[in-house]
């Protein structure tokens, strides 16, 4: 132990490992004796165990042995208070930032202490005033702060309800171009999907063009894996609105989907990914942009079964609405090259969801006619075809 502290349950554990538990676990018992122990509840310092620790440190110095440090004092509000005052001050700003970003970076003691004191909103409306008066110095060391401090899911509808501009200033630091732009940009999404998984509808009935245009361009800039699934998350809160996918689509937004998918990615990436294609297909410009890209259909139905369960979901419904309102000769022929009636056809045999199957089925029942004149799609499988589709 280098901070030995004793919690209300009588039990000592390091500082470190403790509010790891408490904290970034979230877990609220105590590991050793299971009673309750909240995440506000007192830490007090273990002095006599700290100085034997320290003794015995001393002792055994010839073997190697460093001696552990006193620890620091606690982080008290009343700092935290007086630093967010000093960034009135121009020329005190990036020295209190980087301040900030280092206790931040300390503990978890201090990221709580920080939130208590207001920072998270602090923060961001720095980030509103370097908008204002286009600076960018300071922006990246705001927003890693946000990111290490986090902020709280109850206090960003608040946040937004009472500055209109906070949006803007992020869509607009996801334009700049400054040093470090991939991290910055990976912070500034990553804020952006902080704040609008609780927002209003208000909220989310604002959004402009440029916002999704930036958001897209995230996406086709592979700045970070990080970056990536909250800038897939930020579109996955803002598609339930009719005209937010319609921004969307205008912004390349499929296209670029399709393109991120093609190259393989991580399993959530592929989750996020498909279920936000799935809403983009629902509108007819959505399709007309899914179909004019010839890998589409291709990687949606290759996805199905190889993935996840929450793949499959929006894979079938994105076939489901190709077929059922965009579906042309062409597009019947291509679902048979790219193997999507094989799939379909795999899938009713699957240990899947009733109502997935029974979605197939729907899918192959409307194109039947068409899809039985291609007899090289069903070898092994056609009378399975014959029995599910025609019963």
């Amino acid at each position: 132990m280098k901070d030995p502290v004793t919690t209300i349950t009588g039990i000592t554990y390091d500082r470190e490992s403790i509010e790891r538990w408490l904290f970034t676990g979230g877990n609220t018992t105590c590991p050793v004796t299971k009673q309750p122990l909240p995440k506000d509840s007192d830490l007090t310092p273990n002095h006599t165990l700290r100085r034997l620790i320290q003794a015995w440190c001393t002792e055994n110095a010839s073997h190697g042995v460093d001696r552990i440090p006193t620890p620091k004092p606690c982080l008290d509000k009343a700092y935290v208070l007086k630093l967010i005052k000093n960034l009135s001050h121009h020329k005190l700003q990036i020295k209190t930032l980087t301040q900030m970003e280092l206790l931040a970076a300390e503990s978890e003691r201090n990221k709580k202490c920080m939130v208590q004191a207001g920072l998270p909103k602090a923060m961001l409306l720095f980030i509103v005033s370097c908008f204002k008066n286009g600076q960018v110095s300071g922006i990246e060391e705001a927003l890693s702060i946000l990111c290490l401090i986090k902020i709280p899911g109850g206090e960003s509808r608040e946040f937004l309800c009472e500055n209109d501009k906070i949006i803007e200033s992020l869509t607009w630091v996801l334009g700049c171009k400054m040093e470090n732009s991939a991290t910055v940009k990976s912070h500034a999404v990553s804020v952006l999907r902080i704040l609008l998984e609780d927002a209003s509808s208000g909220v989310l009935e604002r959004l402009k063009p440029e916002f999704f245009e930036r958001i897209v361009g995230v996406l086709r800039e592979k700045i970070t894996q990080q970056g990536i699934k909250s800038a897939l998350e930020v579109l996955l809160y803002a598609c339930p609105l009719g005209r937010n996918r319609k921004m969307m689509v205008q912004s390349g937004a499929v296209f670029e989907l399709i393109e991120l998918e093609l190259g393989s990615p991580e399993r959530r990436t592929t989750e996020l990914n498909l279920g936000v294609l799935s809403h983009l297909c629902c509108c007819a410009e959505g399709r007309a942009q899914f179909l004019s890209h010839g890998g589409g259909i291709a990687v949606v139905a290759m996805r199905i079964l190889r993935v996840s369960p929450a793949v499959d979901d929006p894979a079938i419904l994105i076939l489901s609405s190709i077929c059922k309102f965009s579906g042309t000769s062409m597009v019947i022929k291509e679902m048979v090259d790219v193997k999507a009636v094989s799939k379909l056809c795999v899938l009713l045999q699957a240990d899947c969801a009733p109502y997935l199957k029974d979605k197939a089925k729907e899918i192959l029942r409307s194109h039947f006619d068409e899809w039985k004149n291609f007899p090289c799609n069903f070898s092994s499988l056609s009378c399975l075809l014959e029995y599910k589709v025609s019963s």
